[in-house]
């Protein structure tokens, strides 16, 4: 996932684009203005609805445990290989910023297929009738 960071704090915004948070080699945070390896996160859902986020690039040498972003109580960014998955300071909840709604059409607002015009039918009495690949010999009037 593709997190960007806007900064807010003591009352003012930053006046730049918003940058993109990534994670570092050391387990800190740094933010970034270009996508680089470092700044690609893994989202995981919990069933009360909680998100973390992990690390693709950094785990623990040892463990293979991953890396999370986490917050501590003051607000401020953890270290990443502090961070467990199961603890508070990882859980996060999503805030959707932008949604797309699309009313699904009905059945009375689709357009009605064209119609095409009716075909010519050929009566089959008209035509000479198939026998084994081979048109049947004419009958003679017996009259």
């Amino acid at each position: 996932r593709d997190m960007r960071v806007r900064g807010s704090g003591a009352g003012h915004e930053s006046p730049c684009q918003p940058r993109r948070f990534c994670s570092g080699p050391q387990g800190d945070s740094k933010e970034q203005e270009h996508f680089t390896p470092e700044c690609k996160f893994k989202e995981s859902v919990f069933e009360n609805y909680y998100v973390t986020y992990s690390s693709m690039l950094y785990r623990q040498t040892q463990s293979g445990r991953s890396w999370y972003i986490g917050i501590n109580r003051d607000g401020q960014v953890m270290k990443g290989n502090r961070v467990k998955k199961n603890k508070g300071a990882a859980h996060f909840l999503p805030k959707v910023i932008e949604v797309a709604m699309y009313k699904e059409p009905s059945l009375h607002q689709l357009a009605p297929e064209p119609v095409s015009p009716p075909r010519k039918t050929v009566k089959t009495s008209d035509l000479p009738s198939l026998k084994n690949g081979r048109k049947e010999a004419p009958k003679a009037d017996a009259s």
